[in-house]
Protein backbone atom coordinates (compact mmCIF):
# COMPACT_ATOMS: atom_id res chain seq x y z
CA UNK A 1 0.00 0.00 0.00
CA UNK A 2 1.19 3.49 -0.85
CA UNK A 3 0.33 6.37 1.45
CA UNK A 4 -1.10 9.51 -0.15
CA UNK A 5 -1.03 12.89 1.59
CA UNK A 6 -2.78 16.22 1.21
CA UNK A 7 -0.95 19.53 1.02
CA UNK A 8 -1.79 20.36 4.64
CA UNK A 9 -0.60 16.96 5.85
CA UNK A 10 2.65 17.36 3.93
CA UNK A 11 3.27 20.75 5.51
CA UNK A 12 2.76 19.19 8.95
CA UNK A 13 5.26 16.46 8.11
CA UNK A 14 7.73 19.03 6.83
CA UNK A 15 7.43 21.18 9.96
CA UNK A 16 7.71 18.21 12.32
CA UNK A 17 10.81 16.93 10.53
CA UNK A 18 12.50 20.31 10.76
CA UNK A 19 11.38 21.47 14.20
CA UNK A 20 11.08 18.22 16.17
CA UNK A 21 13.50 15.83 14.50
CA UNK A 22 15.96 18.61 13.76
CA UNK A 23 16.78 18.02 10.10
CA UNK A 24 17.47 21.50 8.70
CA UNK A 25 15.15 22.82 6.01
CA UNK A 26 18.08 23.45 3.67
CA UNK A 27 19.20 19.83 3.94
CA UNK A 28 15.77 18.65 2.79
CA UNK A 29 15.76 21.32 0.10
CA UNK A 30 19.14 20.33 -1.32
CA UNK A 31 18.06 16.71 -1.58
CA UNK A 32 14.79 17.75 -3.22
CA UNK A 33 16.60 19.93 -5.72
CA UNK A 34 19.10 17.18 -6.49
CA UNK A 35 16.27 14.73 -7.24
CA UNK A 36 14.72 17.23 -9.66
CA UNK A 37 18.05 18.03 -11.33
CA UNK A 38 18.80 14.35 -11.85
CA UNK A 39 15.46 13.74 -13.53
CA UNK A 40 16.11 16.66 -15.88
CA UNK A 41 19.63 15.45 -16.64
CA UNK A 42 18.29 11.98 -17.48
CA UNK A 43 15.94 13.48 -20.07
CA UNK A 44 17.54 16.67 -21.43
CA UNK A 45 20.37 17.29 -23.85
CA UNK A 46 23.30 19.46 -22.80
CA UNK A 47 22.42 22.14 -25.34
CA UNK A 48 18.70 22.33 -24.67
CA UNK A 49 17.38 25.61 -23.29
CA UNK A 50 16.04 25.15 -19.78
CA UNK A 51 13.70 27.53 -18.04
CA UNK A 52 13.15 27.16 -14.33
CA UNK A 53 9.90 28.93 -13.42
CA UNK A 54 9.68 29.79 -9.73
CA UNK A 55 7.46 31.40 -7.19
CA UNK A 56 9.08 33.11 -4.22
CA UNK A 57 8.18 30.44 -1.67
CA UNK A 58 9.92 27.22 -0.75
CA UNK A 59 8.75 25.44 -3.90
CA UNK A 60 10.46 28.18 -5.86
CA UNK A 61 13.53 27.76 -3.67
CA UNK A 62 13.62 24.07 -4.64
CA UNK A 63 13.49 25.17 -8.26
CA UNK A 64 16.29 27.71 -7.91
CA UNK A 65 18.50 25.13 -6.21
CA UNK A 66 17.80 22.65 -9.01
CA UNK A 67 18.65 25.34 -11.58
CA UNK A 68 21.97 25.96 -9.83
CA UNK A 69 22.82 22.25 -9.97
CA UNK A 70 21.93 22.08 -13.67
CA UNK A 71 24.02 25.18 -14.34
CA UNK A 72 27.02 23.66 -12.60
CA UNK A 73 26.50 20.50 -14.67
CA UNK A 74 26.84 22.55 -17.85
CA UNK A 75 23.21 23.05 -18.89
CA UNK A 76 22.04 26.42 -20.24
CA UNK A 77 19.44 27.41 -17.64
CA UNK A 78 17.66 30.59 -16.67
CA UNK A 79 15.45 31.19 -13.63
CA UNK A 80 12.27 33.18 -14.19
CA UNK A 81 10.57 34.11 -10.95
CA UNK A 82 7.29 35.80 -10.11
CA UNK A 83 6.51 37.68 -6.92
CA UNK A 84 8.36 40.06 -4.63
CA UNK A 85 11.79 38.57 -4.09
CA UNK A 86 12.37 40.68 -0.99
CA UNK A 87 9.20 39.29 0.59
CA UNK A 88 9.90 35.74 -0.44
CA UNK A 89 10.67 32.93 1.99
CA UNK A 90 14.02 32.93 3.75
CA UNK A 91 14.99 29.81 1.82
CA UNK A 92 14.11 31.38 -1.52
CA UNK A 93 16.19 34.46 -0.82
CA UNK A 94 19.14 32.33 0.26
CA UNK A 95 18.94 29.99 -2.75
CA UNK A 96 18.61 32.96 -5.12
CA UNK A 97 21.73 34.59 -3.66
CA UNK A 98 23.73 31.36 -3.90
CA UNK A 99 22.62 30.78 -7.50
CA UNK A 100 23.53 34.31 -8.59
CA UNK A 101 26.97 34.08 -6.99
CA UNK A 102 27.56 30.96 -9.08
CA UNK A 103 26.50 32.63 -12.31
CA UNK A 104 22.86 31.56 -12.67
CA UNK A 105 20.71 34.17 -14.37
CA UNK A 106 17.59 35.12 -12.35
CA UNK A 107 15.04 37.28 -14.15
CA UNK A 108 11.84 38.73 -12.74
CA UNK A 109 8.82 37.73 -14.83
CA UNK A 110 7.83 41.27 -15.81
CA UNK A 111 11.31 41.87 -17.23
CA UNK A 112 11.50 38.59 -19.09
CA UNK A 113 11.09 38.50 -22.87
CA UNK A 114 8.83 35.55 -23.79
CA UNK A 115 10.04 33.00 -26.26
CA UNK A 116 10.55 29.27 -26.59
CA UNK A 117 12.30 26.77 -24.37
CA UNK A 118 13.11 23.09 -24.68
CA UNK A 119 12.73 22.09 -21.05
CA UNK A 120 10.62 23.70 -18.34
CA UNK A 121 11.09 23.11 -14.62
CA UNK A 122 7.81 24.11 -12.98
CA UNK A 123 8.40 25.33 -9.41
CA UNK A 124 5.75 28.04 -9.15
CA UNK A 125 3.27 26.74 -6.56
CA UNK A 126 3.95 23.16 -5.44
CA UNK A 127 1.47 21.87 -2.84
CA UNK A 128 0.61 25.28 -1.41
CA UNK A 129 -2.07 26.37 -3.87
CA UNK A 130 -5.45 26.92 -2.19
CA UNK A 131 -7.30 29.32 -4.48
CA UNK A 132 -7.79 29.85 -8.24
CA UNK A 133 -4.87 31.22 -10.22
CA UNK A 134 -5.66 34.75 -11.38
CA UNK A 135 -3.99 37.98 -12.46
CA UNK A 136 -0.26 38.06 -13.09
CA UNK A 137 0.17 34.44 -11.99
CA UNK A 138 -2.34 33.30 -14.58
CA UNK A 139 -0.51 35.32 -17.24
CA UNK A 140 2.76 33.77 -16.08
CA UNK A 141 1.45 30.22 -16.43
CA UNK A 142 0.01 31.04 -19.85
CA UNK A 143 3.38 32.41 -20.97
CA UNK A 144 5.11 29.25 -19.79
CA UNK A 145 2.59 27.10 -21.61
CA UNK A 146 3.06 29.16 -24.78
CA UNK A 147 6.79 28.44 -24.64
CA UNK A 148 5.88 24.93 -25.85
CA UNK A 149 8.60 22.99 -24.03
CA UNK A 150 9.08 19.44 -25.23
CA UNK A 151 9.60 18.38 -21.60
CA UNK A 152 8.06 19.79 -18.44
CA UNK A 153 9.22 18.61 -15.02
CA UNK A 154 7.01 19.70 -12.13
CA UNK A 155 8.43 20.19 -8.64
CA UNK A 156 6.17 18.39 -6.12
CA UNK A 157 2.92 19.21 -7.99
CA UNK A 158 2.09 20.74 -11.38
CA UNK A 159 1.34 24.42 -10.87
CA UNK A 160 -2.38 25.14 -10.87
CA UNK A 161 -3.42 21.67 -9.67
CA UNK A 162 -4.87 21.23 -6.19
CA UNK A 163 -2.74 18.81 -4.20
CA UNK A 164 -5.89 17.70 -2.34
CA UNK A 165 -8.51 17.25 -5.07
CA UNK A 166 -6.61 17.11 -8.36
CA UNK A 167 -8.76 19.94 -9.72
CA UNK A 168 -7.49 22.65 -12.04
CA UNK A 169 -7.47 25.88 -10.05
CA UNK A 170 -8.28 28.26 -12.87
CA UNK A 171 -5.41 27.23 -15.13
CA UNK A 172 -2.54 24.79 -14.84
CA UNK A 173 0.65 23.52 -16.42
CA UNK A 174 0.74 19.98 -17.74
CA UNK A 175 3.86 18.06 -16.72
CA UNK A 176 5.51 15.10 -18.38
CA UNK A 177 7.17 14.20 -15.09
CA UNK A 178 6.35 15.25 -11.54
CA UNK A 179 9.03 14.80 -8.91
CA UNK A 180 7.23 14.74 -5.58
CA UNK A 181 8.87 14.57 -2.18
CA UNK A 182 8.36 12.06 0.61
CA UNK A 183 4.88 10.84 -0.25
CA UNK A 184 2.72 11.05 -3.34
CA UNK A 185 0.06 13.76 -3.16
CA UNK A 186 -3.61 12.87 -3.26
CA UNK A 187 -4.26 15.34 -6.08
CA UNK A 188 -1.78 13.60 -8.37
CA UNK A 189 -3.83 10.37 -8.45
CA UNK A 190 -7.25 12.00 -8.80
CA UNK A 191 -8.45 13.32 -12.16
CA UNK A 192 -7.69 15.62 -13.82
CA UNK A 193 -4.58 15.98 -11.67
CA UNK A 194 -3.40 12.54 -12.74
CA UNK A 195 -3.33 13.69 -16.35
CA UNK A 196 -1.47 16.90 -15.51
CA UNK A 197 1.11 15.16 -13.31
CA UNK A 198 2.35 12.74 -15.97
CA UNK A 199 4.82 10.21 -14.60
CA UNK A 200 5.07 10.69 -10.84
CA UNK A 201 8.42 9.98 -9.20
CA UNK A 202 8.46 9.98 -5.40
CA UNK A 203 11.86 11.10 -4.16
CA UNK A 204 13.23 10.23 -0.74
CA UNK A 205 14.66 13.49 0.54
CA UNK A 206 15.10 12.48 4.17
CA UNK A 207 11.70 12.57 5.83
CA UNK A 208 11.53 9.85 8.51
CA UNK A 209 9.00 7.15 7.61
CA UNK A 210 7.33 7.62 10.99
CA UNK A 211 6.62 11.28 10.21
CA UNK A 212 3.41 10.37 8.40
CA UNK A 213 2.14 8.85 11.66
CA UNK A 214 3.70 11.09 14.31
CA UNK A 215 3.60 14.59 12.87
CA UNK A 216 0.76 16.65 14.38
CA UNK A 217 -1.83 17.10 11.66
CA UNK A 218 -0.51 14.30 9.45
CA UNK A 219 -3.49 12.10 10.34
CA UNK A 220 -6.08 14.89 10.20
CA UNK A 221 -8.57 15.14 7.37
CA UNK A 222 -8.51 12.58 4.57
CA UNK A 223 -6.27 9.57 5.29
CA UNK A 224 -5.63 8.18 1.85
CA UNK A 225 -3.72 5.35 0.24
CA UNK A 226 -3.61 3.37 -2.98
CA UNK A 227 -2.84 -0.26 -3.72
CA UNK A 228 0.18 -1.35 -5.74
CA UNK A 229 1.50 -4.57 -7.31
CA UNK A 230 3.15 -5.70 -4.06
CA UNK A 231 -0.30 -5.99 -2.51
CA UNK A 232 -0.98 -9.13 -4.52
CA UNK A 233 0.25 -10.96 -1.42
CA UNK A 234 -3.15 -10.13 0.10
CA UNK A 235 -5.01 -12.24 -2.49
CA UNK A 236 -7.06 -15.09 -1.00
CA UNK A 237 -5.06 -18.27 -0.50
CA UNK A 238 -5.92 -21.44 -2.45
CA UNK A 239 -4.91 -24.28 -0.11
CA UNK A 240 -4.53 -27.70 -1.75
CA UNK A 241 -6.73 -29.43 0.83
CA UNK A 242 -9.97 -27.68 -0.07
CA UNK A 243 -13.32 -27.97 -1.82
CA UNK A 244 -15.85 -25.61 -3.38
CA UNK A 245 -17.24 -24.74 0.03
CA UNK A 246 -13.80 -23.59 1.12
CA UNK A 247 -13.89 -20.64 -1.24
CA UNK A 248 -17.23 -19.21 -0.28
CA UNK A 249 -20.74 -18.83 -1.60
CA UNK A 250 -22.04 -15.74 -3.41
CA UNK A 251 -25.71 -14.86 -3.84
CA UNK A 252 -26.61 -12.60 -6.78
CA UNK A 253 -30.09 -11.09 -6.37
CA UNK A 254 -30.41 -9.37 -9.71
CA UNK A 255 -32.18 -9.21 -13.04
CA UNK A 256 -35.78 -8.21 -13.72
CA UNK A 257 -37.83 -9.56 -16.63
CA UNK A 258 -35.56 -10.27 -19.61
CA UNK A 259 -32.72 -8.38 -17.88
CA UNK A 260 -30.59 -11.35 -16.94
CA UNK A 261 -27.37 -9.97 -18.40
CA UNK A 262 -26.44 -8.04 -15.28
CA UNK A 263 -26.98 -11.09 -13.06
CA UNK A 264 -24.90 -13.20 -15.43
CA UNK A 265 -22.00 -10.71 -15.41
CA UNK A 266 -21.93 -10.42 -11.61
CA UNK A 267 -22.08 -14.20 -11.27
CA UNK A 268 -19.36 -14.77 -13.86
CA UNK A 269 -17.12 -12.21 -12.15
CA UNK A 270 -17.62 -13.83 -8.74
CA UNK A 271 -16.57 -17.19 -10.19
CA UNK A 272 -13.58 -15.68 -12.00
CA UNK A 273 -12.49 -14.11 -8.71
CA UNK A 274 -12.39 -17.53 -7.10
CA UNK A 275 -15.73 -18.00 -5.35
CA UNK A 276 -16.61 -21.68 -4.97
CA UNK A 277 -20.37 -21.41 -5.47
CA UNK A 278 -22.62 -18.76 -7.01
CA UNK A 279 -26.39 -18.73 -6.71
CA UNK A 280 -28.40 -16.39 -8.93
CA UNK A 281 -31.82 -15.35 -7.64
CA UNK A 282 -33.61 -13.80 -10.60
CA UNK A 283 -36.86 -13.33 -12.52
CA UNK A 284 -38.14 -16.57 -14.04
CA UNK A 285 -37.89 -15.10 -17.55
CA UNK A 286 -34.10 -15.23 -17.25
CA UNK A 287 -33.87 -18.96 -16.58
CA UNK A 288 -33.00 -20.09 -20.09
CA UNK A 289 -30.46 -17.30 -20.61
CA UNK A 290 -28.63 -17.93 -17.33
CA UNK A 291 -28.63 -21.70 -17.79
CA UNK A 292 -27.12 -21.25 -21.24
CA UNK A 293 -24.53 -18.59 -20.41
CA UNK A 294 -23.53 -19.67 -16.91
CA UNK A 295 -24.51 -23.29 -16.29
CA UNK A 296 -22.09 -23.40 -13.35
CA UNK A 297 -24.41 -21.15 -11.33
CA UNK A 298 -27.08 -22.45 -8.99
CA UNK A 299 -30.26 -20.90 -10.31
CA UNK A 300 -33.33 -19.96 -8.32
CA UNK A 301 -36.10 -18.01 -10.03
CA UNK A 302 -39.31 -16.32 -8.98
CA UNK A 303 -42.44 -14.77 -10.40
CA UNK A 304 -42.55 -11.07 -9.40
CA UNK A 305 -46.28 -11.43 -8.79
CA UNK A 306 -45.47 -13.73 -5.86
CA UNK A 307 -44.28 -10.74 -3.86
CA UNK A 308 -47.95 -9.73 -3.74
CA UNK A 309 -49.60 -13.15 -3.92
CA UNK A 310 -47.35 -14.99 -1.47
CA UNK A 311 -45.27 -12.45 0.48
CA UNK A 312 -44.51 -14.86 3.30
CA UNK A 313 -43.30 -17.50 0.86
CA UNK A 314 -41.04 -14.97 -0.87
CA UNK A 315 -39.71 -13.80 2.45
CA UNK A 316 -38.85 -17.37 3.42
CA UNK A 317 -37.12 -18.01 0.09
CA UNK A 318 -35.02 -14.87 0.31
CA UNK A 319 -34.14 -15.53 3.92
CA UNK A 320 -33.00 -19.03 2.97
CA UNK A 321 -30.85 -17.66 0.13
CA UNK A 322 -29.28 -15.02 2.38
CA UNK A 323 -28.54 -17.59 5.09
CA UNK A 324 -26.80 -19.78 2.50
CA UNK A 325 -24.48 -17.03 1.24
CA UNK A 326 -21.14 -15.73 2.48
CA UNK A 327 -21.57 -12.56 0.40
CA UNK A 328 -24.52 -11.01 -1.44
CA UNK A 329 -24.88 -8.76 -4.49
CA UNK A 330 -28.22 -7.00 -4.83
CA UNK A 331 -29.41 -4.61 -7.52
CA UNK A 332 -27.92 -5.17 -10.99
CA UNK A 333 -30.68 -5.08 -13.61
CA UNK A 334 -33.35 -5.28 -10.91
CA UNK A 335 -35.57 -2.46 -12.14
CA UNK A 336 -37.68 -0.02 -10.14
CA UNK A 337 -40.95 -1.88 -9.67
CA UNK A 338 -42.56 -2.07 -6.19
CA UNK A 339 -41.63 -5.74 -5.87
CA UNK A 340 -37.97 -4.82 -6.47
CA UNK A 341 -38.12 -2.46 -3.51
CA UNK A 342 -39.49 -5.29 -1.39
CA UNK A 343 -36.70 -7.61 -2.53
CA UNK A 344 -34.03 -5.04 -1.66
CA UNK A 345 -35.60 -4.41 1.74
CA UNK A 346 -35.70 -8.13 2.49
CA UNK A 347 -32.05 -8.60 1.54
CA UNK A 348 -30.95 -5.61 3.62
CA UNK A 349 -32.79 -6.89 6.68
CA UNK A 350 -32.03 -10.60 6.34
CA UNK A 351 -28.43 -10.92 5.15
CA UNK A 352 -25.81 -10.83 7.89
CA UNK A 353 -22.90 -11.27 5.50
CA UNK A 354 -21.33 -8.51 3.35
CA UNK A 355 -23.93 -7.05 0.98
CA UNK A 356 -22.78 -5.27 -2.18
CA UNK A 357 -25.57 -2.82 -3.01
CA UNK A 358 -25.37 -1.80 -6.65
CA UNK A 359 -27.25 -0.26 -9.57
CA UNK A 360 -31.05 -0.37 -9.25
CA UNK A 361 -30.86 -1.16 -5.54
CA UNK A 362 -29.14 2.20 -5.09
CA UNK A 363 -31.77 3.95 -7.20
CA UNK A 364 -34.51 2.36 -5.11
CA UNK A 365 -32.81 3.57 -1.94
CA UNK A 366 -32.54 7.07 -3.40
CA UNK A 367 -36.32 7.30 -3.93
CA UNK A 368 -37.09 5.34 -0.75
CA UNK A 369 -34.56 6.80 1.70
CA UNK A 370 -36.05 4.86 4.59
CA UNK A 371 -34.26 1.82 3.16
CA UNK A 372 -30.96 3.40 4.17
CA UNK A 373 -32.13 2.95 7.73
CA UNK A 374 -31.29 -0.74 7.33
CA UNK A 375 -27.65 0.02 6.57
CA UNK A 376 -25.22 -1.70 8.91
CA UNK A 377 -21.47 -2.24 8.84
CA UNK A 378 -21.80 -5.15 6.41
CA UNK A 379 -23.02 -2.87 3.60
CA UNK A 380 -20.85 -1.92 0.61
CA UNK A 381 -22.44 0.49 -1.85
CA UNK A 382 -20.99 0.85 -5.35
CA UNK A 383 -22.53 3.97 -6.94
CA UNK A 384 -21.39 5.70 -10.10
CA UNK A 385 -21.57 9.49 -10.12
CA UNK A 386 -25.21 9.65 -11.22
CA UNK A 387 -26.31 7.20 -8.55
CA UNK A 388 -24.31 9.06 -5.91
CA UNK A 389 -26.00 12.28 -6.96
CA UNK A 390 -29.40 10.69 -6.44
CA UNK A 391 -28.37 9.29 -3.05
CA UNK A 392 -26.93 12.55 -1.73
CA UNK A 393 -29.03 15.19 -3.48
CA UNK A 394 -25.84 16.77 -4.81
CA UNK A 395 -25.15 17.47 -8.46
CA UNK A 396 -22.61 15.37 -10.35
CA UNK A 397 -20.49 18.51 -10.65
CA UNK A 398 -20.50 19.02 -6.87
CA UNK A 399 -19.46 15.43 -6.32
CA UNK A 400 -16.65 15.71 -8.85
CA UNK A 401 -15.28 18.71 -6.98
CA UNK A 402 -14.13 16.40 -4.20
CA UNK A 403 -14.74 12.68 -4.67
CA UNK A 404 -12.92 11.57 -1.49
CA UNK A 405 -14.85 13.99 0.69
CA UNK A 406 -18.21 12.97 -0.78
CA UNK A 407 -17.53 9.26 -0.38
CA UNK A 408 -16.14 9.70 3.13
CA UNK A 409 -19.09 11.80 4.29
CA UNK A 410 -21.67 9.29 3.08
CA UNK A 411 -19.80 6.26 4.37
CA UNK A 412 -19.15 7.91 7.71
CA UNK A 413 -22.77 8.96 8.14
CA UNK A 414 -24.05 5.39 7.78
CA UNK A 415 -21.03 3.45 9.01
CA UNK A 416 -20.68 1.60 5.70
CA UNK A 417 -18.18 1.20 2.87
CA UNK A 418 -18.69 3.37 -0.22
CA UNK A 419 -17.06 2.54 -3.56
CA UNK A 420 -17.60 5.72 -5.58
CA UNK A 421 -16.95 4.76 -9.19
CA UNK A 422 -15.25 7.16 -11.57
CA UNK A 423 -12.15 7.19 -13.75
CA UNK A 424 -10.26 7.09 -10.44
CA UNK A 425 -12.59 5.09 -8.20
CA UNK A 426 -12.55 6.18 -4.56
CA UNK A 427 -13.38 3.72 -1.77
CA UNK A 428 -14.28 5.16 1.63
CA UNK A 429 -13.72 2.54 4.31
CA UNK A 430 -15.39 2.09 7.66
CA UNK A 431 -12.11 2.73 9.46
CA UNK A 432 -12.07 6.26 8.03
CA UNK A 433 -9.44 5.75 5.34
CA UNK A 434 -9.78 6.44 1.63
CA UNK A 435 -8.35 4.25 -1.14
CA UNK A 436 -7.90 5.81 -4.57
CA UNK A 437 -7.76 3.23 -7.33
CA UNK A 438 -4.90 3.66 -9.79
CA UNK A 439 -5.68 0.81 -12.19
CA UNK A 440 -8.11 0.79 -15.10
CA UNK A 441 -8.63 2.74 -18.30
CA UNK A 442 -11.25 4.16 -20.66
CA UNK A 443 -11.79 0.83 -22.44
CA UNK A 444 -13.79 -0.16 -19.36
CA UNK A 445 -16.36 2.60 -19.86
CA UNK A 446 -18.94 0.10 -21.08
CA UNK A 447 -22.31 -1.22 -19.98
CA UNK A 448 -21.90 -4.07 -17.53
CA UNK A 449 -18.53 -3.04 -16.14
CA UNK A 450 -20.11 -2.12 -12.81
CA UNK A 451 -21.90 -5.48 -12.63
CA UNK A 452 -18.52 -7.16 -12.99
CA UNK A 453 -17.05 -5.03 -10.20
CA UNK A 454 -19.87 -5.98 -7.83
CA UNK A 455 -19.20 -9.66 -8.53
CA UNK A 456 -15.46 -9.28 -8.00
CA UNK A 457 -15.93 -7.59 -4.62
CA UNK A 458 -18.44 -10.25 -3.56
CA UNK A 459 -16.06 -13.00 -4.63
CA UNK A 460 -13.30 -11.58 -2.44
CA UNK A 461 -15.61 -11.21 0.55
CA UNK A 462 -16.84 -14.79 0.09
CA UNK A 463 -13.26 -16.04 0.28
CA UNK A 464 -12.78 -14.30 3.61
CA UNK A 465 -10.88 -11.18 2.65
CA UNK A 466 -10.71 -8.49 5.33
CA UNK A 467 -13.61 -6.03 5.45
CA UNK A 468 -11.34 -3.03 4.89
CA UNK A 469 -9.52 -4.61 1.96
CA UNK A 470 -12.06 -6.51 -0.16
CA UNK A 471 -13.73 -3.45 -1.70
CA UNK A 472 -10.57 -1.51 -2.67
CA UNK A 473 -8.87 -4.73 -3.76
CA UNK A 474 -11.89 -5.55 -5.90
CA UNK A 475 -11.66 -2.17 -7.62
CA UNK A 476 -7.92 -2.65 -8.12
CA UNK A 477 -8.24 -6.14 -9.63
CA UNK A 478 -11.16 -4.96 -11.79
CA UNK A 479 -8.98 -2.16 -13.17
CA UNK A 480 -6.00 -4.46 -13.72
CA UNK A 481 -8.27 -6.75 -15.74
CA UNK A 482 -9.18 -3.79 -17.94
CA UNK A 483 -5.52 -2.84 -18.30
CA UNK A 484 -4.65 -6.40 -19.32
CA UNK A 485 -7.38 -6.46 -21.96
CA UNK A 486 -6.33 -3.08 -23.37
CA UNK A 487 -2.70 -4.10 -23.70
CA UNK A 488 -3.75 -7.07 -25.80
CA UNK A 489 -6.67 -5.58 -27.74
CA UNK A 490 -6.70 -1.77 -27.66
CA UNK A 491 -9.12 0.73 -26.16
CA UNK A 492 -12.35 0.24 -28.08
CA UNK A 493 -13.83 -3.24 -28.18
CA UNK A 494 -13.95 -4.48 -24.58
CA UNK A 495 -17.09 -6.35 -23.51
CA UNK A 496 -18.00 -6.71 -19.86
CA UNK A 497 -17.96 -10.50 -20.12
CA UNK A 498 -14.39 -10.32 -21.45
CA UNK A 499 -13.51 -8.05 -18.55
CA UNK A 500 -14.76 -10.71 -16.14
CA UNK A 501 -12.69 -13.34 -17.92
CA UNK A 502 -9.59 -11.15 -17.56
CA UNK A 503 -10.10 -11.06 -13.79
CA UNK A 504 -9.09 -14.71 -13.67
CA UNK A 505 -6.03 -13.98 -15.80
CA UNK A 506 -4.94 -11.20 -13.46
CA UNK A 507 -5.21 -13.50 -10.45
CA UNK A 508 -3.33 -16.23 -12.32
CA UNK A 509 -0.47 -13.78 -12.69
CA UNK A 510 -0.50 -13.28 -8.94
CA UNK A 511 0.07 -16.94 -8.11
Amino acid sequence: MRTLVTGKQMKSIDSWTIETVGIPSLVLMERAALSVAREVEDRAGKKERIWCACGCGNNGADGVAAARMLHLAGYPVVVIYIGDREKGSREFQLQASIAERLGVSLIEYEEFIPGRCDVLVDAVFGVGLSRPVTGAYREFLNMLRDAEPRLTVAVDMPSGISSDTGKVMGCALRADVTVTFGWEKLGSVLYPGRLYAGQVITADIGFPEEAVRRAPGAQEGIRAFCLEPEDKKEAPERPPYSNKGTFGKVLIAAGSKNMGGAAFLSGLAAYRTGAGLVKIFTDQSNRSFINTRLPEAILETYDPEDFEKDPEGMRNRIESCCSWADAVVVGPGLGQEPWAKELVEMVLTMACTPIIVDADALNLIAVNPELAGYFTENIVITPHLGEMARLTGKSVEQIQENLPETAAEYAGHYGITCVLKDAATVTALRDGRICVNTSGNSAMAKAGSGDVLAGVIAGLFAQGMDDNLAAPMGAYIHGLAGDLWRRENGAYGLLASELADCVGKVLKGWE
